[in-house]
Parts: structure tokens; C-alpha cells; sequence
């Protein structure tokens, strides 16, 4: 399984902000669209991203509040990536290893969306659904040994 099945499926929505957008505007969209990360673009190329966790480091660092920081400021500027191709176990890898909870797809330099350790989660537990069921059916369909039929001389 790949990235790009993840994307069939998840849809192709994308929420960008811009560097030298207030935090505050890009906190409030994040709010507003019950999303845990925006994607920061600049001149159409992916240059960061911003996530609740970089927010809560601001907000703390700030003495409570976002004040006027930009999203420059207090963004991820070499977000983890990954291409539709990447299989999903290697993508699993990656998030682990780097405590990533989103991660920008790219093919290219063209960005083809977001996916959360979340989706992941999701797509990694269906699939194992779906095997599971079909090894319990196959399981069931079983054929019955025969036992041979044939006389011991003696």
C-alpha cells in the first residue's frame, strides 16, 4: 500500500498559509477548520509547516498568547515529506522516527497533499480488517480432510 491510496480516499483538500501570515489569522483557520496543521507555501513552494505543536511552543514562549508573531517565526521550515509512491510502512518509519504528526506529500515540487499519522493509523488498521476477515472466511471454507477408506491386510 502507498501514499497515493491514502490520497484516493482521504480526498485532495489542502490548507496553505503564507510565512509572513499573522500566527494569530493561521491559529484561528486552524480552529475554525478543526485542522491540526497548514501547509506553509511562499511563492508556490512548500517552505514549512505549521502544526499545533509549534503553536503551543509559540504561545508558551510568548508568555500565553500568539501576540504578532508571523508564521515564520515559529514553523517547522524542513517539514518531514514524502511522495505518493512511498509505501506506507516506510511512512510509518519516518513519522516515528521524527514524532511527525503530518506530513506534506509532494511529487516534485508539486504538492499533493497532507497526510496525519492518523490517516495512516486508519489506512494500517483496515487493511489488516480486510485480511483478517479474508483469512477467517478461507479459514471457514476449509475443506474437510478425507479420511482414506481402504483395508489393512492381516
Amino acid at each position: 500500500m502507498k501514499v497515493t491510496d491514502i490520497l484516493k480516499v482521504k480526498g485532495s483538500t489542502l490548507y496553505t498559509v503564507a510565512p509572513d501570515d499573522a500566527l494569530a489569522e493561521a491559529v484561528s483557520m486552524m480552529a475554525q477548520l478543526d485542522i491540526g496543521s497548514l501547509v506553509v507555501m511562499e511563492h508556490g513552494d512548500l517552505v514549512g509547516m505549521l502544526t499545533f505543536r509549534e503553536v503551543i511552543s509559540a504561545v508558551v514562549a510568548n508568555g500565553g498568547s500568539v501576540g504578532t508573531q508571523r508564521v515564520r517565526k515559529v514553523m517547522d521550515d524542513a517539514p518531514l515529506t514524502c511522495t505518493p509512491e512511498t509505501g506506507i510502512d516506510e511512512v510509518r518509519r519516518m513519522m516515528l522516527g521524527r514524532h511527525a504528526r503530518y506530513m506534506p506529500v509532494l511529487d516534485r515540487r508539486t504538492l499533493m497533499g497532507v497526510i496525519s499519522f492518523y490517516d495512516v493509523a486508519k489506512t494500517v488498521v483496515e487493511a489488516q480488517d480486510f485480511e483478517n476477515r479474508m483469512l477467517k472466511a478461507y479459514i471457514r471454507d476449509w475443506p474437510e480432510a478425507k479420511e482414506e477408506k481402504g483395508e489393512q491386510g492381516g
